[in-house]
């Protein structure tokens, strides 16, 4: 399993990338319009509502956890890429303490 979570962690840095890149790269840069897209309509609010819920919840249970992984590593890559990476990341890393050799 812990291979799984790092192979999820490699993906989950690299999709939200594929499309910032393209969005970037499409030269629509432009720092308010970025803040304000995952506002733009309903449907997006409530992704973006759900992202921030579920990164509290997951910082959160980080730093209840008696054992396990430093925090900080993850909130910088929650912050940095995302959910998507920051939390198979996490679990790979729980799951490596545990288990370092196998």
């Amino acid at each position: 399993m812990k291979n799984l979570y790092l192979v999820l962690a490699i993906l989950g840095a690299i999709l939200p990338y594929f499309f910032f890149l393209q969005y970037f790269a499409a030269g629509e840069f432009d720092a308010v319009a970025l803040i304000a897209a995952p506002f733009s309509n309903g449907v997006a609010a409530g992704f973006t509502a759900d992202l921030f819920f579920s990164s509290f919840v997951f910082w959160l249970y980080m730093f209840k956890q008696e054992k396990g992984p430093a925090p900080w590593l993850f909130i910088v890559l929650n912050l940095t890429i995302g959910l998507s990476c920051a939390l198979p990341a996490y679990l790979y890393a729980a799951a490596a303490s545990r288990d370092p050799v196998g």
